[in-house]
Parts: C-alpha cells; sequence; structure tokens
C-alpha cells in the first residue's frame, strides 16, 4: 500500500466509485460478498488498491493545502515541481489559532511585531504526491487556497 486505507466514512462516501472499481476487476456484489467472507485478506488487498487509486487523483489534483495549530498556520501552495509556503507564527502565548477568537486576534494583529510570517519555497522530491501525502498527514488538509491568496496579494 503506497498512502493510507481510506476510512469507513470514505470508503462509504466513494461507494459508487467502490462499485465502479470492482466491475473493473469484474467482481459483482455476490462475489465481492463472497471475498469479504471467504478470503478477507482478498478483500482488503482490493480495498488497498481502491485507496491508493483515490489517494493517488487526490493528491495529483492538490494545489492548497492549510494546517492550523495553536500558535501556527502554514499554508502551502503546491506546483507541479516545488512548494511555496506562508507560515505565520503568533509570539503571544493566548493566541489561539484553532478558535474563531484567534482568528479574529491574527486579522487585527497580523502587521504588529506580535505576528511573524515567512515565506519559503522547497523542492518536490521526485515523489510529488509522497510529499503531499506526508504533509496531510502531519494533519494538513486541502483547501481552496483562499487566506494564502489573501496573503501573497498583501505582501
Amino acid at each position: 500500500m503506497k498512502y493510507a486505507r481510506l476510512t469507513k466514512e470514505q470508503l462509504e462516501e466513494l461507494h459508487p466509485e467502490f462499485v465502479r472499481f470492482l466491475a473493473s476487476q469484474s467482481i459483482d456484489k455476490a462475489e465481492w460478498d463472497t471475498l469479504k467472507e471467504e478470503k478477507p485478506e482478498v478483500a482488503e488487498q482490493e480495498l488497498d488498491v481502491f485507496s491508493d487509486l483515490i489517494w493517488d487523483n487526490v493528491l495529483e489534483k492538490a494545489e492548497w493545502l492549510e494546517h492550523y495549530s495553536k500558535n501556527h498556520i502554514f499554508l502551502f501552495k503546491c506546483k507541479e515541481l516545488e512548494m511555496e509556503s506562508i507560515i505565520i507564527h503568533s509570539h503571544e502565548p493566548y493566541a489561539d489559532f484553532l478558535t474563531e477568537g484567534g482568528l479574529q486576534w491574527l486579522n487585527e494583529n497580523i502587521f504588529s511585531d506580535k505576528v511573524e510570517i515567512q515565506r519559503g519555497t522547497k523542492a518536490f522530491t521526485e515523489d510529488r504526491r509522497a510529499d503531499i501525502f506526508s504533509i496531510i498527514q502531519q494533519g494538513a488538509i486541502l483547501s481552496d487556497g483562499v487566506l494564502y491568496k489573501q496573503l501573497e496579494d498583501m505582501f
């Protein structure tokens, strides 16, 4: 398995796609039910292959990532060969970016000495998708890039 198995909730959400995937493997519902009961390891392998296909597709299209923690916001713009980042750090221990109040505080103090903003660029390794997946595993989420674009426009 290249990435991680999709959660039960994700698999339920992707049920129609999974049915098409099984059909492409010439597996109908009756055969799938038999596989799950009599050969669970084969069923698990099918889930793993499907999960990797979904992750490959999602990661290939990924353009923006965001990761929030109490005192940091990491924003990423994923290009073809490199990733640009904007990192926001609060020097105030009471500022909590995981709350609405913390984000409001940031909005009011973004240009003050209480906030540090850094920009960076890092080339992807040979496997762009694996690099992006690694950041997701660390807590980042896919985003629409609105916050990144707003900050980029400010600078």
